[in-house]
């Protein structure tokens, strides 16, 4: 968990080095969330990220890309914050 006494940059920042995975996929997806929605996450948001990147690699691999689902309530909202992002637009792009 994230230490509630350290400042909010500094919080940041830890997770953006924890984002950082090492396959590009991971990468995009966590580093995107992370610009996109950090500052305007609730504490309980940023709780289960923080708590989502716990995960395995390859469990977090398998989350994110869609080949299983968290059981956890709270991983579940993280992951679904995460995709829809990720997800092609229905729409043809002719």
């Amino acid at each position: 968990m994230i230490d509630t006494s350290i400042s909010e940059s500094e919080s940041r920042s830890r997770l953006a080095w924890r984002c950082r995975r090492g396959t590009k996929e991971l990468d995009l997806l966590l580093l995107g969330w992370l610009a996109r929605s950090f500052e305007s996450a609730t504490s309980q948001e940023r709780a289960a990220f923080a708590a989502l990147l716990e995960l395995p690699d390859p469990d977090l691999a398998d989350c994110l890309l869609g080949a299983a689902r968290p059981v956890d309530a709270r991983l579940a909202a993280a992951v679904a914050a995460i995709r829809p992002a990720a997800e092609p637009s229905a729409a043809p792009l002719i």
